[in-house]
């Protein structure tokens, strides 16, 4: 799958889920918890490799940290357990900027390590000081509700101001249809009109929802190029006004 003749490396679109959020945005920035092989299912390495992004890989597998220095070469990472770092410390020292592009968090729902990372460390620490334009949350409810991390994460995003713009995002794996992960954007960073006309209340997957991406991106362009205002469903935004608010 391309986009704008890019390949993806995520394992269910992800990047180009980012991609289209943020109008292929170059030079942007990520903090990647969770971060596993820097290119195999990264949801990172296309942003990096290129559109020239730059962040953090948090991950607790040290056999990857020799991979990340030949092939990573943009970003910081850390060897470590994500329920005990200091994000704060960790984004000030990276000098990260305060409105941060893509945020990952992909870990163990089953060991809870999911949940206290975003509970006990960013929703007490970071999202006081950051907002992550995009965010992908990995709750894996096909493996069940363990902890209520579906509902618990969902309650501290929303009341941080993120919208769920896709939620339970799907794969068709090993013969079943699996719910796994849900997508966010801020409107501070995504314009809420394009928020509004993308947004989904029920299940997609993954490649509907990069289908449904496309077609909106599509029609934004030629209602640009063509200047006029239109009223049909997927052209319903004053077409002079860009979808995506400008990055401060």
């Amino acid at each position: 799958m391309l986009v704008m003749s890019i390949q993806t490396h995520s394992q269910a679109s992800q990047d180009l889920f980012i991609l289209h959020a943020l109008g292929h945005k170059r030079q942007g920035t990520f903090l990647e918890i969770g971060a596993n092989h820097p290119i195999v299912n990264s949801n990172t390495y296309t942003l990096e490799s290129n559109y020239n992004w730059r962040g953090i890989l948090v991950e607790v597998d040290s056999s990857f940290e020799r991979l990340y220095q030949s092939h990573r070469p943009n970003s910081r990472y850390i060897i470590g357990d994500a329920t005990k770092i200091d994000y704060n410390k960790l984004l000030g020292d990276a000098n990260m900027p305060r409105n941060i592009d893509y945020l990952q968090i992909d870990l163990d729902v089953n060991t809870r390590s999911t949940l206290d990372t975003l509970e006990l460390l960013l929703d007490q620490q970071v999202l006081d000081e950051y907002t992550f334009g995009t965010i992908t949350f990995e709750h894996d409810i096909y493996t069940g509700d363990y902890y209520n991390t579906q509902s618990r994460s969902r309650q501290i995003l929303e009341s941080r101001g993120y919208v769920l713009a896709f939620p339970d995002v799907t794969v068709f794996w090993d013969g079943k249809r699996r719910a796994f992960e849900d997508w966010y954007l801020h409107p501070k960073i995504v314009d809420m009109d394009y928020i509004s006309s993308v947004k989904q209340t029920g299940s997609m997957y993954h490649e509907d929802i990069i289908r449904l991406l496309q077609h909106k991106q599509a029609c934004l362009e030629l209602c640009e190029q063509t200047e006029i205002k239109s009223s049909s469903p997927d052209c319903n935004e004053t077409t002079t006004r860009r979808h995506r608010r400008p990055l401060v």
